[in-house]
């Protein structure tokens, strides 16, 4: 396994629902990193050393108010984009797509746009599952700047994730709005089944997101 899918493996552990076999789990992680050069997996380990004492019934509680109850931190990708439109169910038809033509069959309980399946498709076939995360870069720094600003310490876990994409992250969230509308980096456009979202609907997401704030 590569450096940056051995990263993507881990992202997806950590943000996976910390359920019974959660500090096994942590402890797998931590393994898996030790000795990786560079800040991703620093900030990984930094993300394992703030929870790793904090009981797993008080973290998954943490982590349900976390992504599940506020929108502007959900771990469902194409949300930032499409919102709660058609649009946005087109888009997950796209993530199935993607993943039966790779020869995976995520779980069929969860969206497939979930984050911490993408990563863990991403770490399984490197090629198109870090190009499908670099065309939702926008939710992804979205989701980081949300974190931030929330005082999670799941926000190490998404710059992260970010850092192992090509190009620089947008500076501030009017930046990252402006990549919801503009759509992903012209040198991946096309290379997958995920279209830049049309003018309107990029301004629509990019509206709801600003109300979010």
């Amino acid at each position: 396994m590569s450096r940056t899918a051995a990263l993507h493996q881990a992202a997806s552990l950590l943000l996976s629902h910390p359920d019974e076999d959660w500090h096994p789990r942590l402890d797998l992680v931590r393994g898996a990193l030790d000795g990786l050069p560079g800040k991703e997996p620093a900030l990984l380990l930094r993300f394992c050393a703030a929870v790793a004492g904090v009981p797993q019934l008080e973290l998954s509680a943490r982590y349900v108010a976390t992504f599940d109850r506020s929108r502007r931190r959900t771990l469902h990708l194409t949300y930032y984009t499409d919102g709660d439109t058609r649009r946005r169910g087109e888009a997950l038809v796209r993530w199935r797509r993607l993943y039966r033509e790779h020869g995976w069959q995520p779980p069929a309980d969860e969206l497939p746009d979930f984050l911490p399946l993408t990563l863990e498709f991403a770490a399984r076939s490197p090629g198109p599952g870090r190009t499908a995360l670099q065309e939702h870069r926008a939710a992804l720094e979205l989701l980081r700047m949300a974190l931030t600003d929330h005082e999670s310490p799941y926000a190490d876990v998404l710059e992260a994730v970010c850092l192992t994409l090509p190009g620089p992250s947008p500076a501030d969230r009017a930046a990252a709005l402006h990549l919801v509308r503009s759509g992903p980096p012209t040198e991946t456009v096309g290379l997958l089944p995920f279209p830049t979202l049309r003018p309107q609907a990029a301004a629509a997401a990019a509206a709801a997101e600003e109300n979010r704030r």
